[in-house]
């Protein structure tokens, strides 16, 4: 527990110092009570002020009288709270290698009732994208509610040739920001004559902005899901630093074989390998987390785990208002038992 004010923590000295003085109290309370004649006097001082109960009220009220000064020093506690995620995109590899077998029934179905499964989980609230990348990466769904036209948008995906995993970030990146400017052409090799990428000949500029802490844009993630390295496209890691730098989190979910298999497509023969220290480098840049599914099973473990992790979220949190309604109400049962028992507060 951390505090903001920690140098009212210094008044707790005054605790022991409170202790030290009650005693004395009782102790000097006894000798004056000696000097009575009145045997039933003295009983009363040294019989019932010896009782547990007697000390009871005082205990609470020292007791309320350390929360208030913890109080004092606002306290800060490392809390589960519901999470303001907004926001999630799932960007999905739909190249020829996804069609493998070493997942059953295929990486491609498996991925598929893994995310449908995923979207099951969401609260209703949260909004979810769907980018479909191989050798590029378009816009399945923008990002919505209904999981019914999400449903279709992952029933809907076609194989294709080649994988783009940067491409897949910058497009997961422009949807959730759609007038940032964001485009691949920034990505691009610059004109010699004009220092302008060629892709954005005639197209507005992008809009400046201020970079944030990697990790801090609370509204919105991306989740990526591949089975292979990039063969094309934007580099990964560039991508992931403009993620970086807009505070959003690239979590990412490596599926199939790690040492490589050869694998068949349209005639085609072709090695793939999951290049997961890319992917790892990729959610390390951005505040995220790696996860591996070498099955079916495992890959809805990881859709399950990543499900818990966006809709609730651990925040360090002042909660001076605990321990000030703590006490509070350890004073008011202190004053209440004085009151019941001895007819008088403390």
């Amino acid at each position: 527990m951390n505090f903001l004010w920690p140098q009212f923590l210094w008044l707790l000295l005054a605790v022991p110092l409170l202790v030290l003085l009650y005693l004395w109290l009782i102790r000097r309370k006894k000798k004056l009570a000696l000097r009575y004649a009145s045997l039933s006097i003295v009983r009363e001082a040294m019989g019932a002020g010896q009782t547990v109960r007697r000390h009871i009220p005082p205990l609470l009220f020292l007791l309320a009288l350390t929360a208030m000064l913890i109080a004092a020093a606002r306290p800060m506690a490392v809390v589960v709270l519901p999470s303001n995620q907004q926001t999630i995109i799932l960007a999905m590899d739909v190249s020829g290698s996804m069609r493998a077998a070493d997942v059953q029934p295929n990486r491609l179905v498996a991925a598929q009732e893994a995310a449908k499964s995923f979207l099951k989980e969401l609260p209703r609230t949260v909004k979810v994208g769907i980018v479909a990348f191989a050798g590029s990466a378009q816009v399945a769904q923008l990002p919505t509610t209904n999981r019914d036209d999400l449903v279709t948008a992952i029933d809907s995906f076609q194989l294709q040739r080649a994988t783009a995993t940067g491409n897949a970030i910058v497009v997961s990146l422009a949807t959730l920001f759609p007038e940032a400017g964001i485009d691949i052409a920034d990505f691009a090799p610059k004109s010699r004559q004009t220092g302008t990428p060629i892709e954005r000949a005639g197209k507005p500029a992008p809009k400046e902005f201020t970079p944030v802490t990697p990790g801090s844009y609370t509204s919105a993630a991306i989740i990526m899901l591949t089975d292979g390295q990039r063969t094309t496209g934007v580099d990964p890691l560039d991508a992931a630093k403009v993620a970086a730098d807009r505070g959003v989190r690239v979590y990412t979910v490596g599926i199939g074989t790690v040492d490589g298999e050869t694998i068949g497509f349209e005639g085609w023969s072709m090695r793939v390998r999951l290049d997961e220290e890319t992917l790892k480098a990729i959610a390390n840049k951005t505040q995220a987390e790696y996860f591996y599914a070498g099955t079916a099973n495992d890959l809805k473990k990881v859709y399950n785990t990543l499900s818990s992790r966006l809709t609730v979220e651990k925040k360090e949190t002042e909660v001076s208002a605990l321990f000030a309604m703590a006490a509070a109400a350890l004073a008011l049962v202190s004053a209440g038992l004085s009151l019941l028992w001895f007819n008088r507060i403390l």
